[in-house]
């Protein structure tokens, strides 16, 4: 889908963290960041966990589904967390150069990503487990799927379900309180993209920005009409190239893609935009928000006791 900017945000994102609303700012090796507000209306509060606080959250909950599944009798490992740097790698818009030159667009973090995956020893457990016990160890950790459901409607239609029981739900009511409400407004709060960014796209301003970025790209020798096109053609410039060549390639379109996004400030537009465009088309969804980021603070709050 070539020069085409629209669908390409709503299946990924206009800038990093977009999806979610919230945003985080790395250093370029993923070990800082700093909290940034979205503004959806008054009564939402202006914090929002930080891409490292989520992956204490995230690690918490990890812990707590190990103590949970000894207790059912089996072996847990903590599994890993997507760390900062990776979450700073699914951005649409790249405008951190000094990220860029380190993890180009993360296709290596991406990789190490699936081979801890494939690797996970968890599954490994589980698949030598006898057919009894394996049925047993995903009653346990994930309960029953056709029982006791959890069920969100998404602002943008249709409804996502859960189980409701499980050592992995379990793990959510301890941290957020409530997992119930938790699921609700988590789906709420983390699909609104849909609602607003088909008119951002539209907007002269974002247009302008992006005509920019794209005259800025050219000069530097690089013909693609948004970002969109550049990552759909990164495969394939890649292809056949050494790991070294193809991760060098690709750290020099992303450092180029960078600097055209800082000197034009599509970044900075984007964000811009996104602030605006949240505050004037989601206010009714202000309270689930608010939620939202309180019982992320309280679940950080039990995640530090949790992990020490």
């Amino acid at each position: 889908m070539k020069r085409v900017f629209v669908s390409a945000c709503l299946g990924t994102l206009i800038v990093a963290a977009a999806m979610t609303g919230c945003t985080a700012v790395s250093t370029a090796d993923g070990t800082a960041d700093r909290p940034q507000s979205r503004k959806t209306g008054a009564k939402t509060p202006a914090r929002e966990l930080t891409d490292a606080e989520q992956v204490r959250v995230e690690r918490a909950e990890e812990h707590l589904v190990k103590k949970c599944m000894e207790r059912e009798g089996f072996t847990y490992w903590v599994g890993r967390v997507p760390s900062v740097p990776e979450r700073r790698s699914y951005g649409y818009v790249l405008d951190d150069v000094r990220w860029a030159e380190k993890y180009g667009y993360g296709t290596r973090l991406q990789q190490q990503a699936e081979r801890a995956r494939l690797n996970d020893r968890n599954i490994a457990y589980d698949n030598a487990l006898p057919r009894a016990e394996r049925l047993r160890y995903s009653k346990a950790l994930d309960g029953r799927p056709s029982n006791d459901i959890l069920s969100a409607e998404l602002p943008g239609g249709g409804a996502i379900e859960t189980p409701r029981r499980g050592c992995r739900a379990d793990a959510k009511d301890r941290l957020y309180g409530d997992f119930p409400a938790w699921f609700r407004v988590e789906k709420t709060a983390t699909n609104l993209t849909p609602l607003y960014v088909p008119e951002l796209v539209r907007d002269k301003r974002f247009l302008g920005a992006v005509g920019a970025w794209s005259t800025c790209m050219r000069e530097e020798g690089h013909d693609y009409a948004d970002p969109s096109e550049l990552r759909e053609e990164l495969p394939a410039l890649v292809r056949g190239l050494s790991r070294e060549k193809a991760h060098t390639t690709e750290v020099k379109l992303a450092v180029v893609e960078a600097t055209c996004s800082t000197e034009t400030s599509l970044g900075d537009t984007a964000r811009a935009l996104e602030d605006e465009y949240r505050d004037k088309k989601l206010k009714r969804y202000s309270d689930d928000i608010a939620t939202y980021r309180r019982m992320g603070l309280a679940a950080l709050a039990r995640a530090e006791h949790i992990t020490g």
